[in-house]
């Protein structure tokens, strides 16, 4: 089981990220609240890792905070819930708010979230009601890496596409928010913002 890697950053391409520890590189999927708060591309990080085995492949997810980490897990408990769906949780919401969501039993703004249909925002609400009490303890702050790529508007579609919009959504969600000095990471936090209606 890997818990932790600490390392150097060598790429971020939301959801992807590549650590390097001791000459192997790791390919991890981080949820954006992750991703906001990495340092720039060179610099080393530690990151929280969740290690997954299923039938026909491996994964490695990546998370900065405990908090980030725990509400993965407990979303993966949820009947029908995969690790996409928790990413794109993790990603819409912070771990914060979305222990409100659930405490509340707002099935509503649950169902925005890609993936989430209104059966299964009912289950996380039942499932998971007396799991998230504290959860939300620090929020991540939420700072855009520098070094903006050559297309911003581009990686962020397909970022939003990688966590469960559809081409057409992503484009318009990218299309409405972005301006002209926004880099990726920007265009993603704002977009998944106005999904969401916030």
């Amino acid at each position: 089981m890997i818990g932790r890697l600490r390392g150097i950053l060598v790429s971020k391409q939301p959801p992807w990220l590549l650590v390097e520890v001791g000459g192997v590189g790791y390919e991890l999927e981080a949820p954006m609240s992750t991703i906001y708060d990495l340092p720039a591309t060179g610099k080393e990080v530690t990151l929280l890792t969740h290690y997954a085995v299923k039938e026909d492949s491996v994964a490695l997810y990546g998370f900065l905070h405990e908090s980030e980490r725990a509400s993965f897990r407990n979303l993966l408990k949820v009947s029908g819930i995969g690790a996409k769906t928790a990413l794109a949780v993790l990603s819409g919401v912070s771990t914060q708010d979305f222990a409100r969501l659930v405490q509340a039993g707002d099935v509503v703004a649950l169902t925005k979230i890609p993936g989430i249909g209104k059966k299964t925002a009912e289950r996380i609400v039942v499932e998971l009601r007396d799991r998230v009490d504290g959860l939300g303890a620090s929020l991540p702050g939420l700072a855009a890496a520098p070094g903006a790529p050559a297309d911003p508007a581009a990686e962020a579609t397909v970022a939003l596409q990688q966590l469960g919009y559809k081409p057409a959504e992503a484009s318009r969600l990218v299309q409405k928010v972005a301006e002209p000095d926004d880099n990726a990471e920007t265009i993603i936090r704002k977009a998944l913002r106005a999904a969401l209606g916030s």
